[in-house]
Parts: structure tokens; sequence; C-alpha cells
């Protein structure tokens, strides 16, 4: 292909197809003619806001990093991949130098160049550049949708098997069923959960939840008249406590929480239920500021992390759970649409749901030129 269409977002709810110049590679870069791109919570938030905390959109940008495709072009010292090979892209290349690349925390460099976070364009056009090494061979059994969904599979998989430790026959608790907490628990299931909760206000997110991973269902009561945020969690934990017969210690307490809303009563409703010693990842992005018992969390002992993206080992992990049968994509694809339907793509995740009525989880634009219904 001699054109490069790409999606841009111009300014707030303005967005626009631009020829953009099909990037130059060096020798340690491959070029990916896109397929298939998934649209994340972020390209929407830069779409209606125009900002994400400190990443402010101050020119056109291109949208899109949950991404996929099949190599057009390979650099002379890329050696894993060659032209054709159909790939899952991660979509943040690194310094690789700083203290934060050399301790294996490369998720955490300063210098991060990452798809569609200001200033750097994203993945939805015909190609985009990315170094070699951040290409990820599909096999054979995957398909290039799955291929797009490793990116959002990796957060999972970072949150629960690399920050969380989870383990086979443990517990774990997820707040919010959308794709990130639905993919959470995918991943407890597939590395053997005892027991997964899945704890969200909408009956139906809870229903899928149930039917997708198998997880018992929590729907929190309302607040009662003055009830302050940190009253209301702590009678909300009780009441799943006894409702769920969760304990604080032994075999029915709770391993791992992961919060997966950013709620600030979600927030403070984990870190009541989780067990003593058990560990907390918070992977949902809401309010800078919370209100958290903090004594509760030294003397329970908890283990309280943040999640970032995701870093080594955590794309490889997401691919092996998927190509053996562990974790089932294909549901979460609720929406398809073409490259030239891309702000109705928008439209519909923005508001939960499409025109038909029919509630989105994970909506996939094709690139251009690429069928909806291509594999």
């Amino acid at each position: 292909m001699t054109d490069n269409p790409s999606f841009v977002l111009r300014s707030i709810e303005d967005v626009a197809y631009e020829q953009r110049p099909i990037p130059e590679i060096s020798d340690r870069e491959v070029l990916v003619e896109v397929k298939k791109t998934g649209i994340c919570g972020s390209d929407v938030h830069y779409y209606v806001h125009g900002r994400i905390g400190d990443f402010v959109v101050k020119d056109p940008m291109v949208l899109g990093h949950e991404s996929s495709g099949i190599i057009s072009k390979v650099g002379a010292k890329v050696k894993h991949v060659k032209v054709g090979d159909r790939v899952a892209i991660e979509p943040g290349s690194t310094c690789r130098v700083c203290d934060m690349c050399k301790s294996g925390r490369y998720n955490l460099c300063p210098d991060i160049v990452f798809a569609a976070t200001p200033p750097y364009d994203g993945t939805l056009g015909r190609y985009y550049r990315v170094l070699g090494d951040l290409t990820y061979s599909l096999p054979e059994n995957l398909t290039l949708e799955d291929g797009a969904m490793m990116e959002p599979l990796s957060v999972g998989v970072h949150s629960v098997a690399t920050l969380g430790g989870f383990r086979h026959n443990q517990s774990v608790v997820v707040f919010g069923c959308g794709p990130v907490g639905l993919l959470c628990m995918a991943v407890a299931k597939a590395l053997g959960a005892k027991r997964i909760i899945a704890v969200d206000i909408v009956p139906s997110r809870l229903e899928f939840a149930k039917s997708y991973a198998g997880s018992e269902t929590y729907l929190p009561p309302a607040p009662e008249k003055d009830e302050s945020k940190i009253d209301y969690s702590l009678r909300n934990a009780e009441n799943m406590k006894k409702t769920l017969g969760i304990e604080d210690r032994g075999p029915n307490s709770i391993n791992l929480v992961v919060e997966a809303s950013g709620a600030e009563v979600s927030i403070q409703t984990g870190l009541y239920v989780v067990g003593t010693g058990g560990s907390y990842v918070q992977v949902g992005m809401g309010s800078p500021n919370v209100n958290i018992n903090l004594t509760m969390v030294m003397t329970k002992e908890l283990s309280f992390k943040g999640s970032f993206r995701y870093g080594p080992g955590d794309y490889p992990l997401a691919i092996a759970l998927v190509a053996q049968g562990k974790i089932d994509l294909k549901p979460l694809v609720t929406h398809r649409y073409a490259f030239d339907e891309a702000i109705v793509a928008f439209k519909a995740t923005r508001q939960g749901k499409s025109d038909d009525g029919k509630g989105v989880i994970k909506a996939i634009i094709s690139g251009p030129d690429v069928s909806v219904t291509d594999a």
C-alpha cells in the first residue's frame, strides 16, 4: 500500500481522517500493517476531555493502541519476525537505559513513548512503526482480533499474576466488570482460582461476569441518606462478608483484591474485604484523592500496589493463556466496525451501547481496507 490513512483527534470531540506519511524504520524496528484495533477507555477519555491527568492533547494525535497486524517491513537487526508474520503490538517503547528499564520495570520508564498518549501518535492508521522486540508472533490458533485483545489482557496479567502474585487455589475479589475487570477474572480463572467474586453496581454486568468467568457476584446496596463514603464502605464490606461467607483469616479469606473501577467506595470496601496479610492491586483510574483506613492497612499488613500498564513477560503469558485455551477472548468482542466507521465506534463505546441498544464490552475497528469479518 502506498498511503497511510489515519484516524486523528484534532481537539475535543473533533476527529478526522488524514493521510500521514508512511514511517521509515531503523535497523531495530518493524513496520506493521495494522489490521485490528480495540478501543480503550483512555482513547475515549482523550476524545471527550482532551487529557488524562498531566497528559494533554496539544497537537493532532492519531488514536488507538490496542492493535495487531501483519509485518510489512523488517529492520536489518530484527531476527525473530519476518514480513508476513501476524503479530500483537506492545505499544510502549522505552529508553532501555534508565534505572527502571534496567531493573525490569520498563513500564515505569520516564521517557516511554506510548501510542496515543500525547504527544505520540497511536495505531489507528494503515501503518505503525515499532521496535521489533515489541511485536509478538501470534500462534496459528489465534486470530488478529485475539491479537488486538492482548493489550488489555496484558493489563490483567500484570495486575493479577505479576503484581498480585496470584496462585492456584486462592480467592480473588474484582471490583468493576468492565473489560479490564473481566480480563482480571479470566486470568485468575486460568491460574486456577478457588473462588472469583465479581462486584459491580450494574446487574447485567454481573450476569456477564458470572457466565464468562464463572464468578460469584455481589451487588452492593444503595447508600443511606447522609451516610459518609467510608461509613457506607464499612457497612457494604460487612454485608458482603456475611452474604458470601468471607472471613478475615483462613481458607475462607480473600487472598487478592483487584480494584478495576476507580470508585472511592470500591477502594474502601476492597481494603476492608481483603484478608489479613493479603494483597490489594489498584488498576482502575478514578479520583486521585481517596480516604482510606490506613491503620487497618498497617495492622492487616496488606500489600498495596498500583498497577500501570504491563511489563516483562506479561504479553508472552497473555498469548500463552489464550493459545492454550485457558482464556477465551471472543465473548468480550461485542462490536465490530470498519475503519471508516471509527467515529461511530467511539460514540458507542462512550455511551456504553450502540444505537440498537446492545451493550458494549469491547469494540474492534478494522484497519483501512480490512473487512470486519477478516480474522
